[in-house]
């Protein structure tokens, strides 16, 4: 049978693969308008013979497709969202020292989301190795979400920002606890540790205080940990040998 009877014309609107035709509503399979006869791409047969099966998606189907996607990107959206503010709402670990031998603990320094202005004032550390001076991360005590009450900033190799909201004694055991906790690596400070430095059995740690009282660098005997921290103060760390005498002298940026 190639053709229904009573000399019908064949539907012109097809899909793409000739089993299907639109009605403006939606796709139907292609039969003649007494409903007796299906055309199959290729001839007109008989209504009930099986059908081939549609290739490609309804209207409905897409539809469906394209609003189960959205659903998926939707989810993954909120989930991460829900982690940014969780962790954003985590605390960060305060920083504290381990105390020098007979000293007490050390008050923790925690880490607050904005800086503090009630106690301002800056010294400055510089760590000398095999004569040269070897640099600090200028981003210690600082993160994407909080500020330590000892930071640095960058730009401002050295330089330790002390931004607290009361005042209190701050050590340099204090920055190196905080240095440490920012960078999740412990930064040990005594007479044969400097941060990752190691003193060898031939090396010695020379320090050096200059409270910026125009008396210039002074020796320091004591343990490193305990020396206090005050405003335009420069402390250096030097592992000898060989001895640098004077250290080097601290250049303050302007404005400091």
């Amino acid at each position: 049978m190639a053709q229904p009877p009573g000399h019908m014309q064949s539907p012109t609107t097809f899909s793409p693969d000739g089993y299907w035709w639109w009605d403006g509503a939606g796709w139907k399979p292609a039969l003649s308008s007494d409903g007796s006869w299906r055309w199959t791409g290729r001839a007109w047969v008989a209504a009930g013979a099986a059908q081939p099966t549609r290739r490609g998606l309804s209207t409905g189907a897409l539809v469906g497709l394209v609003a189960g996607v959205t659903a998926i990107v939707l989810v993954v959206v909120a989930v991460m969202s829900y982690v940014a503010v969780s962790r954003f709402n985590t605390p960060t670990p305060a920083a504290t020292q381990t105390p020098a031998s007979g000293q007490s603990a050390s008050t923790a320094i925690p880490c607050d989301q904005l800086e503090h202005t009630q106690v301002h004032y800056h010294a400055a550390v510089q760590i000398l190795y095999q004569g040269r001076i070897v640099a600090i991360p200028t981003a210690v005590g600082r993160s994407s979400f909080c500020y330590y009450w000892l930071h640095m900033h960058s730009g401002e190799p050295g330089i330790i920002h002390v931004e607290a909201p009361a005042d209190r004694t701050f050590t340099l055991g204090d920055f190196f606890a905080v240095w440490g906790a920012w960078g999740v690596k412990a930064q040990p400070l005594d007479s044969a540790h400097v941060s990752s430095f190691v003193l060898a059995p031939d090396q010695k740690l020379v320090i050096y205080v200059d409270r910026g009282n125009g008396e210039g660098p002074q020796l320091y005997a004591g343990d490193p940990k305990s020396i206090v921290l005050a405003n335009h103060e420069v402390i250096t760390l030097e592992i000898s040998p060989p001895m640098v005498v004077p250290p080097p002298a601290f250049a303050w940026p302007s404005g400091f």
